[in-house]
């Protein structure tokens, strides 16, 4: 089985999202900063963070000028901190060594700090409009199905998963990076993890899946990402405080945020590790830069 690269990407011409960093007018900066803003992040929270972020840091040197504290409170709660400081990270290589542009080689992109080798492709082909295979979790779940019959895509194979895409792209780039979005897609609206709706899918007739009769998924359960109560939840909390004020506080202000003590601690010692939270001489915290 495979897809039809002109049956999808005209139902992508007329029924895709209207999301600011397909728009031509886009620059690269602003898709490399709303593809490490997505990640494990759903478009609704990103989009107003993204409008933010481009007026205020519209170039990459504009970020790079900008200090690590005023970086960690411009991404809110957009959740793993880590990678705001990445980005600009990224930002200050991309200043200083490609003249304020964001390449277009996805060896030189997996160079720059913190990309990795999907956010590279990613670039290359939503920026960049190339033939480059980008394979998300929405991609390997419509090629499984739509491909192979399969309920779910299973475990992930970086290089089986790459030529799965690989073959479905047709040869032209413009074309080809059309594809890799509606892939991308029709994972996101249609051909979803639960409640797929196969009536809306373009590819439906040909789909492997609904030929086989949509048999289940039986492959490993996939871990359930949970929130509340995690470490995540604690450095979360923390970091609220310290966003939330211009000068550094007593470790009294942050331990109210938890009660478990243990856990508490073993979360502010990790903000620490990771450079997002620093402590004084005097033994007080702050965001990065700010004592």
């Amino acid at each position: 089985m495979t897809i039809d690269a002109y049956v999808l990407t005209d139902w992508f011409a007329e029924k895709a999202r209207d999301l600011p960093w397909r728009r031509p007018d886009c620059s690269a900066w602003g898709v490399l900063v709303s593809e490490i803003m997505l990640q494990q992040t759903p478009v609704a929270r990103v989009e107003p963070s993204w409008h933010e972020w481009l007026a205020r840091w519209p170039v990459p040197s504009a970020l790079a000028a900008a200090t690590p504290a005023d970086v960690l409170r411009m991404w809110g709660k957009l959740g793993y901190p880590r990678r705001a400081l990445r980005l600009r990270d990224a930002a200050t290589v991309i200043a200083e060594q490609h003249d304020d542009v964001v390449p277009s080689d996805v060896d030189t992109l997996l160079a720059l700090p913190g990309i990795g080798a999907y956010t590279a492709r990613a670039v290359a082909a939503f920026a960049y409009r190339k033939r480059c295979p980008v394979v998300d979790t929405n991609v390997r779940r419509v090629i499984a199905r739509a491909v192979h019959g399969a309920g779910d895509a299973g475990p992930a194979s970086n290089t089986r998963d790459m030529a799965d895409a690989e073959k479905l792209l047709p040869a032209d780039d413009e074309q080809a990076a059309r594809m890799s979005a509606a892939l991308m897609e029709l994972g996101a609206i249609v051909c979803t993890a639960r409640n797929p709706r196969c009536a809306d899918c373009p590819v439906y007739d040909s789909c492997a899946w609904q030929l086989a009769g949509k048999p289940a998924y039986a492959g490993p359960a996939k871990p359930v990402q949970k929130f509340a109560g995690t470490d995540r939840q604690v450095r979360g909390l923390l970091l609220d405080v310290l966003r939330d004020t211009s000068t550094p506080v007593p470790k009294t202000r942050l331990d109210v945020v938890w009660s478990d003590a243990g856990q508490r601690d073993r979360c502010l010692d990790s903000l620490l590790v990771d450079g997002l939270v620093e402590q004084t001489t005097d033994g007080l915290f702050a965001l990065p830069g700010e004592h």
